[in-house]
């Protein structure tokens, strides 16, 4: 049978590879030997037990308190037998029992044995408690270990103890993973089971796409751009909503990257999913506005006790702000957190029509409470300053003047000028009419044919797009991976 240096040795191995400290190891010892003496002399042993840190020797005492009458002779001895060993022992005095490790049975050894493993599994379950309950929403990296009845089975890198799956439910439908491969995903929660806890992981939660905007953003990191909120159809398309603390730092312009080189790490990832990046905003009118990116809203109707948007657009954009299969309105939607009920222009129009056979407002008079502040047009500042001067600073306002209103505007350009009226003609133009419906828009190549919503754009088209929204060119994109990036440049463009 081993000696006690020889068990401790081999405890001192064991606790080296569970990463156990020179105290919990010493505790682990005394308490796994405290369960041999059990199993020995009974439950309600008291022992003292001493390591030797030199030499690994143990040292056991058993204490039992002398008696008349013995109830428990775990505890107790007789005055009798104590006298046995010292005549001057007297009732109430405590009796100390020197124990060799030699005494040890098979039980009791098998029941040390037992104990020691209990306890460093329990401190093991303690760890990845400790270590995880802070980390969800974290990015977590390991290798498949196995794939079994639909849910892939993780080996971490930093905690191979530590039991991780992805549920099918949590996993994107387009990816394929096999034993060996490495593998990233978000911490969604830990689990408890009867085995300890278990943590579960997922790479369709829109928390994983934020986690990897964190891990290629600095500025994410760093909290100066924060991603307000998100919505996800896993192995579809993403939107986010991102803000800057930081007014000289464009939040849009950071997750997107030189020539879209981080957006295009995320979406490597993702394998391709497409992702949309606009800017928040607290006003809902505005940010329903570019929550529907890529296309173009021309008008928004709010109310706020329903929180419902009601978002009217050219019949052109029509396809395109529904979505495929009504994606994009529906992510949109998720997004702001309101409802957004989504009309083409020729349907709005024929809704007031109706609603004017039953004395209900026109279709112009309920349209005039779409009002939004000028600082959302893409103008200089110059311009802008100039008309607040002129008490101009709502669309609104400025709806109704022409051209020689504008120009009794002190400091307003002959340019600036021209581009009011187009912005004003674009937006009040009344769809149905044969010059507005063949003002074809800059989208992202999507015609009205597109009735699926999808967004078909070759390389020239993203390239020009990407240069007049003043957002950097994706270099060598992918067809799929371009309309992603698309997306981004039009989240990035002002609200026109």
């Amino acid at each position: 049978m081993a000696n006690a240096g020889q068990i401790v040795a081999a405890i001192r191995e064991m606790a080296s590879t569970k990463n156990l400290s020179h105290e919990e190891m010493n505790e682990l010892i005394r308490d796994g030997l405290l369960a041999g003496l059990a199993r020995i002399y009974g439950p309600n042993v008291r022992a003292e037990i001493e390591i030797d840190e030199i030499s690994g020797d143990i040292e056991m005492i058993v204490l039992k308190r002398v008696v008349e009458d013995v109830e428990d002779d775990a505890a107790e001895i007789s005055l009798e037998k104590a006298r046995w060993d010292d005549p001057t022992y007297e009732v109430g005095d405590v009796m100390e029992i020197p124990v060799d490790f030699t005494e040890f049975g098979w039980n009791a050894v098998t029941a040390t044995k037992q104990r020691i493993i209990q306890r460093v599994r329990e401190g093991e379950r303690q760890r990845i408690r400790d270590e995880f309950d802070d980390r969800i929403g974290e990015l977590l990296s390991g290798e498949v270990q196995q794939v079994e009845r639909g849910k892939i089975v993780v080996m971490m890198n930093r905690a191979r103890d530590a039991e991780a799956i992805i549920p099918w439910k949590d996993q994107n439908p387009r990816e394929r993973f096999r034993q060996g491969d490495p593998i990233r995903a978000v911490l969604k929660k830990v689990d408890e089971t009867p085995k300890g806890p278990r943590l579960i992981l997922s790479r369709a939660d829109p928390l994983f796409v934020e986690a990897l905007f964190k891990l290629e953003v600095p500025e994410i990191y760093q909290g100066i751009v924060e991603i307000r909120a998100r919505a996800r159809e896993v192995g579809g398309r993403t939107k986010i909503a991102v803000s800057s603390r930081d007014e000289s730092i464009d939040p849009v312009g950071a997750c997107v990257g030189l020539k879209g080189s981080r957006v295009q790490a995320v979406v490597s990832e993702l394998g391709g999913e497409r992702i949309d990046i606009v800017p928040w905003h607290p006003d809902p009118e505005i940010f329903a506005r570019r929550a529907l990116a890529p296309a173009r809203v021309s008008k928004v109707i709010s109310d706020s006790e329903r929180q419902v948007i009601t978002a009217i657009v050219d019949e052109d954009q029509l396809s395109l702000a529904i979505g495929r299969n009504g994606q994009n309105v529906r992510l949109a939607s998720q997004l702001i957190g309101w409802q957004i009920d989504l009309y083409g222009s020729r349907e709005w129009m024929e809704r007031g029509a109706d609603a004017a056979l039953f004395g209900a407002p026109q279709e112009e008079e309920v349209l005039e409470t779409a009002d939004f502040a000028l600082s959302e047009l893409d103008l200089p500042e110059g311009s802008l300053a100039a008309l607040n001067s002129a008490g101009y600073s709502t669309f609104l306002e400025i709806i109704d003047l022409n051209r020689d209103d504008f120009s009794k505007v002190e400091g307003l350009s002959e340019e600036a000028t021209n581009e009011l009226l187009r912005i004003i003609d674009e937006l009040t133009v009344v769809e149905g009419d044969e010059e507005g419906a063949g003002d074809a828009p800059e989208t992202e190549g999507a015609t009205p044919e597109d009735s699926d919503g999808s967004e078909i754009a070759s390389d020239a088209e993203v390239s020009e797009a990407s240069e007049a929204a003043g957002a950097p060119e994706a270099a060598g994109a992918s067809e799929e991976a371009s309309e992603v990036d698309e997306g981004a440049e039009v989240g990035e463009g002002r609200e026109r």
